[in-house]
């Protein structure tokens, strides 16, 4: 069988380090064949794989393996842009699965009370690769620069910031109005986002804002969020915001991690009774970002394919 013109086009492109026009890799965290080069079948194309994760060390040649030049434009590696096939190729890159391109969802992250997005970037830092490979997260720093202490001082460097002031009995706030406008100035500028990650002080936030975009309150000028994944939450106490964060139920996707010691686990439950599809990973730590042991592990995998799949099929209609 004789290569086709195109494809050896294609080929002598990937070869000089390259790639041809109408071919894009799957995700840049995956193993990637790097160069390809042909073999001494003219029907084959030889491919040496390494990894694309290794550092400070020189990479190992993994096996080498040949591709048939027709399973090119299909291999696990590689896709050519069709419109099939790259509908869902925008914005962040997604993963393969099934033969299509999964949308990868893209997150923004609002870390706890007195910390920063650089502070909850290394506690979320601590889930596995394969969960992080799969999400686009955007850390944002609050508004605010710590007025007080933080709980994190010793263990994480300053600078700190909150998202707003409140009292004692956490039914008072201030400068909660102008926390809103900065948010949704910044998801203007550097959005779309198609969810929130909420730690502590940022998850409580994060699950009264479907809400409250819902009745015209807050985030009115950007897309309706989506996802949810809250970690340490709560609900707000104050009526003033309530009344508008849970007037209705909060019918977006969301998944809440719940700790056996964590002090605001009760009103962790309180929240969930509001939510249409909440799933839950149990963990045994306190008021903190857990590690996934492996039924957490399978509960995380689980929802992020479900909202895959979900941004994948509305790209398609």
């Amino acid at each position: 069988m004789m290569i086709s013109q195109f494809r050896w086009s294609a080929a002598v492109h990937i070869e000089r380090g390259r790639f041809p026009h109408d071919v894009v890799p799957v995700n840049n965290n995956c193993l990637e064949p790097s160069p390809f080069k042909f073999s001494h079948q003219a029907t084959q194309i030889q491919c040496t794989f390494h990894s694309s994760h290794t550092s400070g060390t020189e990479k190992k040649k993994k096996k080498k393996k040949l591709i048939h030049p027709l399973a090119y434009s299909s291999s696990y590696y590689y896709y050519r842009k069709t419109p099939e096939k790259l509908r869902n190729y925008m914005g962040s890159q997604g993963s393969e699965e099934g033969g299509s391109l999964l949308k990868k969802p893209r997150f923004l992250c609002l870390h706890g009370f007195r910390t920063s997005g650089e502070i909850m970037k290394k506690q979320v830092g601590k889930w596995p690769e394969s969960v992080l490979q799969k999400l686009d997260l955007v850390y944002l720093d609050g508004p605010f620069p710590a007025l007080g202490k933080s709980d994190v001082e010793g263990i994480f460097d300053p600078p700190y910031y909150e998202w707003f002031q409140f009292n004692k009995e956490f039914s008072e706030y201030t400068n909660f109005d102008k926390c809103l406008e900065y948010i949704e100035d910044y998801i203007i500028k550097q959005g779309p986002f198609d969810g929130l990650v909420g730690f502590s002080q940022g998850a409580i936030l994060s699950a009264a804002l479907p809400g409250l975009q819902t009745k015209g309150v807050a985030l009115t000028k950007v897309p309706k969020i989506k996802f949810l994944i809250i970690i340490g939450g709560a609900k707000f106490k104050s009526p003033a915001v309530a009344v508008d964060a849970y007037a209705s139920p909060i019918e977006c996707p969301s998944l809440h991690f719940l700790g056996e010691t964590d002090f605001l686990k009760p009103y962790g439950l309180e929240l969930l009774e509001h939510c249409v599809e909440p799933t839950i990973i149990h963990h045994p730590k306190g008021h903190t970002v857990p590690r996934l042991d492996e039924k957490g592990l399978e509960t995380m995998m689980s929802f992020i394919d479900k909202i895959q799949k979900a941004l994948t099929e509305k790209d398609q209609q």
